[in-house]
């Protein structure tokens, strides 16, 4: 069985976190996106082709050409001429039915295996803001339409870019034209194919995960934490008077110094440094080769690798990239007064994150100068530094 993942886009909606990396090597729970959607395909899936185009040399340094049993391919797409036409770069090598996956988001093995019951499927999942989506028009739980972002309810029902198709798929592709965004778009190519033949719309079982704003990080981190099983390395050194409750996972070489108290869900990676005396509450992940200080706190956040969250600091709700220094008295809040949900900017625009509380978005290389406090909701740029004793109100770029 053959699969095609979708993984050119710049993916702007993800600043700062993919202005230094593109969006499949964006971590979960300690595993990058692209580790994760490998992961499922594993088992009834030989061989995948990854089409790359920001960053792409990225992504093919950190896979190589093998993820277990399954042989990687790398296809490029020069100019980003959008998602049909990167699935045209791939009609050359495919052999019959294969799944097609965009390499934004996390979907679960089951529910790809529903797929494969079908010679064309589209992966569907009921949504609260349908308005947000490509909404899925159906007939007798067959494909009709795909109908973006519509302003007066059409279905709660809408495409969530995990799909297997037959080769007849790039007939279609050859008949659509360039969108009014300056693209080819699949929900063209789909849309057209439902004319000439029937495709099933299978409902989302088990899980999907989008990955559409740095905070949908957050939240996918705490559906995966909930999923897996404790685990602590063999050469994890835990000194006596630190306390694990809950379900902890460590990687090797880690040191869990004396005082500190984990209450899990919570991952660490390897060769971290963790306390003396700081609290880690559940959701929180540390990426590898990182540093927690004393009378440090951090709750519900990810910690990127080889990053120093120094003394007397609190990380709240909150994603920190790598190779950050976070200086002493670093706090970041992530509620406001009010109560109300936290937005964030995107291009001019406040976007409402939907959650009460969210702390700092920090990009790769960021270093914050001691007392440096940040308001909920706002993004650091990869290579910014801030004094001591800033408050930081709005969105930080590098000049």
């Amino acid at each position: 069985m053959q699969a095609v993942i979708l993984a050119a886009g710049k993916s702007t909606r993800t600043y700062p976190l993919t202005l230094t990396k593109p969006k499949p090597l964006l971590k979960v729970a300690n595993k990058t996106i692209i580790e994760h959607s490998l992961k499922q395909l594993e088992s009834f899936v030989d061989e995948v082709f990854i089409v790359v185009g920001y960053k792409a040399d990225m992504i093919e340094n950190f896979l190589g050409n093998k993820f277990g049993k399954i042989k990687i391919n790398y296809i490029i797409q020069n100019e980003q001429l959008g998602n049909a036409d990167a699935l045209k770069l791939v009609k050359k090598f495919i052999k019959s039915n294969f799944i097609l996956m965009f390499g934004d988001d996390l979907y679960s093995r089951k529910d790809i295996k529903n797929l494969l019951k079908h010679k064309n499927a589209i992966l569907a999942q009921k949504v609260n803001n349908p308005e947000c989506f490509g909404v899925l028009k159906t007939k007798n739980n067959f494909f009709c339409e795909v109908v973006e972002k519509p302003k007066k309810f059409v279905s709660d029902l809408v495409n969530i870019g995990c799909f297997v198709f037959s080769k007849n798929i790039f007939n279609v592709l050859d008949e659509i034209s360039i969108s009014e965004r300056g693209e080819y778009e699949l929900t063209d190519a789909y849309n057209l194919m439902a004319k000439k033949e029937k495709i099933n719309i299978v409902q989302v079982e088990d899980y999907w995960l989008p990955i559409s704003y740095p905070w949908n990080i957050i939240e996918a981190n705490e559906f995966i934490l909930n999923r897996i099983k404790s685990k602590i390395n063999k050469k994890t050194n835990i000194e006596k008077g630190a306390i694990l409750k809950g379900k902890i996972i460590i990687g090797k070489n880690t040191i869990i110094k004396s005082g500190s108290y984990l209450e899990g869900p919570v991952m660490i990676g390897e060769n971290c440094v963790i306390g003396p005396n700081c609290y880690l509450r559940a959701f929180t992940v540390i990426g590898n080769n990182s540093h927690i200080g004393q009378a440090v706190e951090i709750k519900n956040s990810i910690i990127g690798d080889n990053t120093n969250v120094a003394h007397l600091s609190y990380v709240g709700d909150s994603v920190i990239g790598d190779n950050c220094n976070l200086g002493a008295g670093t706090i970041t809040a992530n509620l406001r007064h009010d109560w109300k949900s936290i937005k964030s900017k995107l291009n001019e625009n406040l976007i409402d994150s939907g959650r009460q509380k969210l702390g700092v978005v920090i990009g790769d290389n960021v270093k914050t100068g001691i007392h440096t406090s940040f308001y909920p909701g706002v993004k650091i740029s990869p290579n910014v530094w801030t004094l001591p004793g800033d408050i930081i109100k709005s969105d930080l770029t590098k000049n």
